[in-house]
């Protein structure tokens, strides 16, 4: 089967939504100073700022699959748009601390929503040999808008705006936030949830519009998996037969926060000015750092429909946990500081190669199209969850000693090794249908 002009179009523009998620992800990393500078924040008043977005994430992931299977995937996202832009707008023209928090918060709920429907509607729109390219298509944009947000801020940086250039680098992104709005309007709805709606006939279309093969037989396939005929298209999650998915879905998106990554790409200049490096010196080390994930998500994406997804967890874990360990040594010594951003990195490369590849994709292909809106919102909601915490504590604990989350980073990779290979299945070639019956879900 090769790729429709549809399937494609599609594709990249659900992925827009990756693209505000990593924007809004790391640009906070170059306004932290200017943030504690404006609002005169302390420590914890620094990370509540931060960290408020995620209990907005919290939320939206929490929520998403409401509308998500109510509306509809694609309509959903277009509510998440319209929260990105506000979000950037009001960030912009925020006129005191508390409104910031408040319009952070409403970009936490974007960013949440759109991280749990983006994945799915792509997953449920991919055919299964291109699967993992095509969802790992927005872990691409995610990284391509953590590159973005680290350049952007860069470039502000050295325009010399004043104390407050942070308004012009939260802002920036209503301009993509107002381009993903429009261009969801030229996307059909996912299939699958067509299906789940008994719009049988609407379905069918979708998948000739998308370049499937066997309409008739993928549809047959699509339908008696969700069960339309028997009334089971709208079933609870936390039943004793989801048990597995929900262990696996569970499991990887707390690996990936206790990683650390999202702790780390909020903190980065912070982390190098602790190291000794200027603020533009900090900001250029930041765009490596962030050209690196791209690059490696590249790599990554090229390569998990032939090697597979459990693989690149576990060469992904062993690297992630060297590279913490060495980072939590240089802090605790005190020297060698110089050799910071090639561990940073190669941490990076390792994450991007693995965690950050893998687990939108992932999480995606391991629930039935019957309750997969509940359990992508709930993988997602653990991936939010622990990155508020990840990111609230981080601060807090560095600046009482500064390898200290280091080594708990690296301990959990190395934890994260024994249960992927213990446990996790290898979803590569599958369909979801297929992937359904590996794992015995009635």
């Amino acid at each position: 089967m090769t790729l429709s002009a549809s399937l494609i179009k599609s594709t990249v523009v659900a992925a827009l939504g990756g693209l505000l998620f990593g924007f809004d992800t790391a640009v906070i990393a170059g306004t932290t100073a200017g943030l504690t500078h404006t609002y005169h924040l302390s420590p914890r008043g620094l990370g509540t700022t931060v960290a408020i977005a995620l209990v907005g994430t919290i939320i939206g992931a929490m929520t998403a699959g409401i509308p998500g299977d109510r509306f509809g995937r694609r309509d959903s996202l277009r509510g998440m748009a319209i929260l990105y832009l506000v979000s950037a707008l009001g960030c912009a023209f925020a006129w005191n601390w508390y409104s910031l928090v408040a319009f952070r918060f409403i970009g936490g709920l974007g960013v949440g929503g759109s991280s749990v429907l983006g994945p799915m509607y792509i997953a449920e729109i991919a055919p299964a040999k291109w699967r993992g390219r095509l969802v790992g298509f927005f872990q691409f944009n995610v990284v391509a808008g953590i590159l973005l947000a680290y350049l952007s801020n860069y470039l502000i940086g050295l325009a010399s705006l004043g104390s407050e250039d942070w308004r012009w680098m939260l802002g920036v992104s209503s301009i993509p936030a107002a381009l993903f709005f429009l261009m969801l309007f030229f996307i059909p709805r996912s299939p699958r949830w067509l299906a789940q709606k008994s719009r049988i006939a609407e379905a069918r279309s979708v998948l000739y519009l998308i370049g499937e093969e066997n309409v008739e037989s993928e549809l047959q396939d699509i339908v008696a998996s969700i069960d339309v005929e028997h009334g089971h298209a709208e079933e609870p999650l936390f039943q004793s037969k989801y048990r597995f998915p929900i262990f696996l879905a569970v499991s990887i998106a707390a690996f990936n926060q206790l990683s650390g990554i999202n702790a780390i790409l909020y903190y980065l200049n912070d982390i190098f000015a602790r190291a000794g490096f200027s603020a533009v010196s900090g900001e250029l080390q930041a765009v490596v750092i962030g050209a690196t994930n791209m690059l490696f998500t590249v790599v990554a994406m090229s390569i998990i429909d032939r090697v597979g997804r459990k693989k690149l967890l576990l060469v992904g874990a062993v690297g992630m946990t060297i590279c913490l360990a060495a980072v939590a040594s240089i802090f605790f010594a005190g020297t060698h500081e110089h050799l910071l951003v090639w561990l940073l990195v190669g941490y990076i490369a390792c994450f991007a190669f693995s965690q950050g590849a893998v687990i939108w994709v992932f999480i995606s292909e391991v629930f039935p199209t019957r309750v997969r809106a509940k359990g992508q919102s709930l993988g997602t909601l653990t991936h939010w969850l622990v990155n508020a915490i990840m990111s609230w504590t981080f601060p807090v604990i560095a600046a009482k000693s500064r390898g200290a989350p280091f080594v708990f980073f690296s301990a959990m990779m190395a934890l994260m090794f024994f249960v992927v290979l213990a446990s996790y299945p290898e979803t590569k070639g599958l369909s979801l249908e297929e992937m359904q019956r590996k794992l015995e879900i009635a």
